[in-house]
Parts: structure tokens; C-alpha cells; sequence
């Protein structure tokens, strides 16, 4: 075995059997199908039937989240007084598609334009959630109703200090519950309250302003249907990584369902710019090319002083946004957009935007990866509990992409900061093994604020504790995490002949969708299965291309990604583990295998 094949070596862990009872229990269902959907937490046979079916089997009236009576009575009485009414969002792509939802949702409820603001914060000056400033400004601009959407739950402080100034407050949030909640607020709606019994927790932050919109239009109804706001929804919930499991699922194919129907123009132009076919989207369209441009908006537009003068000469204000807006407003008024002209100016921005992000977080990710390996310590991984970087140079809107990269390619939970003057602003991701959010919460004594969920959070700290933090954070996740094998691991759903695949499974296969979060792409291990021919592609030999002989006869095709190392060193047999896929080439579709990783068969 060559050194880089040992370096990328994984572990392969193949789900339980289907237990014997329930593989009886679903026999008119194939195997597989019943196999995999066990995998997912689904394990009777109506619940297969529904999911399979798209029917949501659980319980989904709004006014069963907690203060939701008080939110639609607060918001109904700002309607019939002509309040002025503010709705506070986030800048990455959930909380921009928040954002407009819920504008939408209070303009087809009746609000006047002029009543109803959004505000969305700029990341480098202001930073994630609520700010005292912000709410001063808003209420000396004669703001008296404040909701939050994607963001407040853990802004204690800040929530109190807008209820001092005279606001009403709302918040409506999916991020983790911090130790104590911001009770100066008039209504805190967050499904993941102890007291709450709204059936699904993991609800986006789009989701719960959706829930919101229907339980208004439910005690006020007018002449809107909250349902045309679906669309919305999809795009936060894939872009968020929620779960795609019970409601979010369910939000997501009605959502799906919208796009595929009537796309708005902003979304026409966005996925024109992308060169992506926009008759058939699918949630990986979301996820890898929708999601991507509305974040780079809010990830990009402060880092590129040139943009932002060119938008700011070209678009102005709009009287929508403060004097010095952050640049995920573009996101939200292509989303706004009717006209076909304008959203494809914004769409073009976007697109350049997220081609910067992709070449800032390529530069920077080598960059962060010099420092954490200054001393050679990749060589004694083992040794290496949390990958900590911070530096000036960095970018806040890229932290997180970069944080992600090195989580993924070392397996180990990763914080990167860009230092500021006096504050730093960073960006974690962890491992399944480690909640991040529980270990900022015991070192949230020396930071200004956090917040997030187990696998990825943000926060901001002063400079003169960073020592302290790392040093304290270090020791919590490696006390945490001693005992843990950390290894990357690929979780196999089953383990089947290679003859198996073909048409008709894959055409089996696309009844799960939409795949995401919780409800992954179906991966499968074969053994023993024969090469034909294998060949490094891909600009820099990055990728394996690799060709496999079933039954003598039978072709399968497979491409490796990232797998390049590989090439030269491919035995005669081998065991892989994939994903199935369609290719098509010149206009000729056939079956690909899309290949996770392969050891020698023995």
C-alpha cells in the first residue's frame, strides 16, 4: 500500500442487518429499499409507505410550537395599528430566505411595504444575530415590533437591551438553546424548547418562519396562499443542512414542487448564470449550486470593496436597508426580483461572488493548514485534538468553508478565526463524536458571543483571550474525544452483489429523494469485483476513473473524486464502496458508479 493511499485509508462500518421481523413485515417492498430506509430510523411498513409516497405522517399545526398564540396576536395587533415593523435575518442563505418569506408573508397578510423593513446585518461589522446598536437605531427610526428570523435565541443581553429601548421583540429560531433564554422577549419560538411540543424539532430557520406565515394567514386570511412561499422554504432548508427526514422532507418536495412550477425570476436567472438546467431542479441543485450563490452574498460581498462600490453606484439603497448594508441584500432582492432584466444583473453579481469564494477558500485553506503544520505536527496526527488557525488575513465570510475543508480532510473538529483590531470572528465544524456548541458553552465566559449546533457554530472573542481560549478549548475537546477511534468513516447502508445494479434499482433509488442531511445519497459496498481498466482524470490527476467487467460482459463505469492517488496502484479485483448515478454523453445516459473509496480484494 503507497503512503497516500494509507493516509486516505477509511473505515467502512456496513449498517445492521434489517431485523428479521421487520423484513417480513415489508416484503412487497425490494429488500434494499426496506434495508435502507430501516437505516434512516424508518421502520414499519407504514411509515415506508408513506415516505416512499411523500405523505408526512406527523402532526403539523403551527400553534403547536410554543408562543405562537402570542406572536400571531402581537403581529395582528402591529397590522391593525400600522406599526412599524422590523424583521431582523441573517446573512447566510437560510436567513436571507427567512428573511423574504416572512416579508411576503406580512405584505400578502395586508402590511403596507413601507411598514414592514427587513434587516439583515453585515457580517464584519456587526456580526451573527442581534446587536445593541442595531436595535437602537431601529427604534429611534420609529421601529416598535422587532421579529427575528434564523438568529436571537442566544442573544440574552441584546434581546433585553431592545425591550429597555421599548421594542417588542419576537424571536422565532432553530440554533441550540444556550443556558438560559432571552425571556425579555414578548415570544420565543424555537421548536427545540423543553416545553414546546411541536412534533419536529429540527425545523430550518425557514421553516419556522413558514409556520409563522401559516398560523397569520390562518387567524387573518386574505387573499395569499403562504404555500407560494414553499420555494423558499426548500432553498433554506437544503442550504441549512437540516435533516431531510419527517417535516423538513415533506416541506422540501412541496418546495420542489413550487420551483418546478413557477420559478421566480430570480431564481431563473440564478440557475441560468450557473448553467443549470432549471426544468427539473432536484435538492442537490439547492445544495451545490442555489445555496452556494445566496451565501456567497453574505460570505463574499464585504470582502470585495470594488463589488460593493459598483452595487452601491448601480443600485443604491432602494429605502429598504440601512446606510451601509451588508451585501446579503443582493441575495434577497433577487429572490424579491419580478423583473426578468434586473435579477439577471443580480444573478450575474452572485455568480462572481461565489467564484471569489471559491478561490478565497482555496488560498486560504492552504494558508490556515501552513499554520496549524508549522511544526510537522501532521506527521503525528494522533497528537493533534483540534485544528486551530487565526490571522488577520483571513476572511470571516471563509472561515467556516475553510473550517469544513480541514474537518473533512483530517477528521478532526476545526476553529478557524480572522483577527480583527480587537475582536476576533470564527467559524467551527466538528465530528459526529463531538457537540462544539457544549464546549463553547464551558468557555463562554471569555466570549462576546456564540452560538450554532453540535456539529458547527460561530463566535466572536476578544483578542487578548485567545491564548486562553485555545488553550482551554483544546484541553476540553481532547479530554472529550481520548477515547474515540478518529478515523474518517463511510457508513455503508448494504452490502451487495455488483450484478444488482442496474436500471431498475436506480430507478428504486430516486423514491428517496430528496436526499440530503439525515437522508443521504444511498451508499452501497460490493466485493470482489473485477477491473477492467483504470485511469487518473481530472486537471491534475485528482480524480480515478475506473471500469469494471460484471459477468464477463457487463460494462459499469466509475469515477473516483479525489480518489487519483489511487491510479498505478488499482489490483485486478477489488471491493468498493459507492453511490449509483446516471452520466449522459452525448446525449447518451448510462449508469455510473460513483466511487467513495476501494481496497484490494482478498
Amino acid at each position: 500500500m503507497t503512503p497516500d493511499i494509507a493516509k486516505n485509508s477509511k473505515r467502512w462500518q456496513v449498517a445492521p442487518a434489517i431485523p428479521p421481523a421487520v423484513l417480513q413485515e415489508t416484503a412487497s417492498l425490494h429488500p434494499i429499499i426496506a434495508q435502507i430506509l430501516v437505516n434512516r430510523g424508518i421502520g414499519t411498513y407504514d411509515e415506508m409507505r408513506a415516505f416512499l409516497e411523500s405523505r408526512y405522517f406527523g402532526k403539523d399545526d403551527p400553534f403547536l410550537l410554543a408562543d405562537m398564540d402570542v406572536a400571531v396576536s402581537r403581529i395582528l395587533q402591529a397590522l391593525d395599528n400600522d406599526e412599524l415593523v422590523i424583521i431582523y435575518g441573517d446573512f447566510d442563505a437560510d436567513g436571507v430566505t427567512s428573511t423574504v418569506l416572512m416579508l411576503e408573508g406580512l405584505w400578502g397578510l395586508g402590511f403596507s411595504k413601507s411598514k414592514v423593513r427587513p434587516y439583515i446585518p453585515h457580517r464584519v461589522d456587526e456580526g451573527y444575530g442581534l446587536n445593541k446598536e442595531a436595535l437602537t437605531k431601529l427604534k429611534n427610526e420609529g421601529a416598535d415590533l422587532v421579529i427575528t428570523v434564523d438568529c436571537g435565541i442566544r442573544s440574552v443581553a441584546e434581546v433585553q437591551h431592545g425591550a429597555d429601548e421599548g421594542l417588542d421583540i419576537i424571536i422565532t429560531d432553530h440554533h441550540s438553546l444556550g443556558p438560559e433564554l432571552p425571556t425579555a422577549a414578548l415570544a420565543i419560538i424555537n421548536p427545540k424548547r423543553e416545553d414546546c411540543p411541536y412534533p419536529e424539532e429540527m425545523l430550518a430557520g425557514v421553516g419556522i418562519g413558514y409556520k409563522l406565515a401559516c398560523a397569520l394567514h390562518n387567524k387573518r386570511p386574505a387573499n395569499f396562499d403562504p404555500k407560494s412561499l414553499l420555494d423558499l422554504v426548500a432553498i433554506g432548508t437544503v442550504a441549512d443542512v437540516a435533516p431531510l427526514l419527517k417535516e423538513n422532507r415533506q416541506l422540501v418536495i412541496d418546495g420542489l414542487e413550487v420551483m418546478n412550477g413557477n420559478l421566480r425570476p430570480g431564481l431563473l436567472a440564478l440557475t441560468t448564470a450557473a448553467k443549470v438546467n432549471a426544468a427539473s431542479l432536484l435538492a442537490s441543485h439547492i445544495g451545490f449550486t442555489i445555496g452556494p450563490r445566496i451565501n456567497a452574498a453574505g460570505r463574499i460581498g464585504p470582502a470585495v470593496d470594488m463589488a460593493a462600490v459598483r452595487y452601491h453606484q448601480k443600485y443604491g439603497n432602494g429605502g429598504e436597508a440601512p446606510q451601509k448594508d451588508g451585501y446579503a441584500y443582493l441575495a434577497a432582492r433577487l429572490l424579491f426580483s419580478r423583473n426578468h432584466a434586473q435579477a439577471s444583473e443580480y444573478a450575474a453579481e452572485l455568480n462572481g461572488l461565489n467564484r471569489t469564494r471559491q478561490q478565497l477558500t482555496e488560498a486560504l485553506h492552504r494558508k490556515a493548514e501552513e499554520q496549524i503544520f508549522a511544526d510537522g505536527a501532521e506527521e503525528n496526527l494522533e497528537d493533534v485534538p483540534v485544528l486551530f488557525a487565526a490571522d488577520h488575513s483571513f476572511e470571516p465570510g471563509i472561515v467556516g468553508l475553510v473550517a469544513g475543508r480541514l474537518k473533512e480532510k483530517y477528521y478532526r473538529p476545526a476553529i478557524i478565526l480572522e483577527m480583527g483590531e480587537e475582536e476576533s470572528v470564527g467559524s467551527c465544524r466538528s465530528i459526529p463524536e463531538l457537540n462544539i456548541t457544549k464546549i463553547l458553552d464551558q468557555v463562554s465566559d471569555i466570549l462576546v458571543r456564540y452560538g450554532g449546533h453540535a456539529m458547527a457554530a460561530g463566535l466572536t472573542i476578544r483578542n487578548e483571550h485567545l491564548d486562553e481560549f485555545k488553550q482551554r478549548v483544546t484541553e476540553l475537546i481532547k479530554a472529550e474525544i481520548q477515547d474515540v477511534e478518529l478515523t474518517p468513516t463511510i457508513p455503508i447502508d448494504a452490502v451487495i452483489d455488483i450484478e444488482q445494479v442496474d436500471a431498475a434499482l436506480y430507478t428504486l433509488l430516486q423514491k428517496l429523494e430528496p436526499t440530503g442531511c439525515a437522508n443521504p445519497t444511498p451508499i452501497f459496498m460490493s466485493k470482489r469485483v473485477e477491473v477492467q481498466s483504470s485511469r487518473a482524470v481530472g486537471k491534475n490527476g485528482d480524480h480515478l476513473q475506473v471500469t469494471f467487467l460484471v459477468n464477463d460482459s457487463k460494462i459499469l463505469k466509475s469515477i473516483g473524486f479525489g480518489l487519483g492517488y489511487w491510479y498505478g496502484s488499482v489490483p485486478d479485483f477489488v471491493d468498493i464502496v459507492y453511490s449509483i448515478d446516471e452520466n449522459t454523453w452525448n446525449n447518451v445516459t448510462t449508469l455510473q458508479l460513483q466511487l467513495k473509496d476501494i481496497k484490494p480484494a482478498f
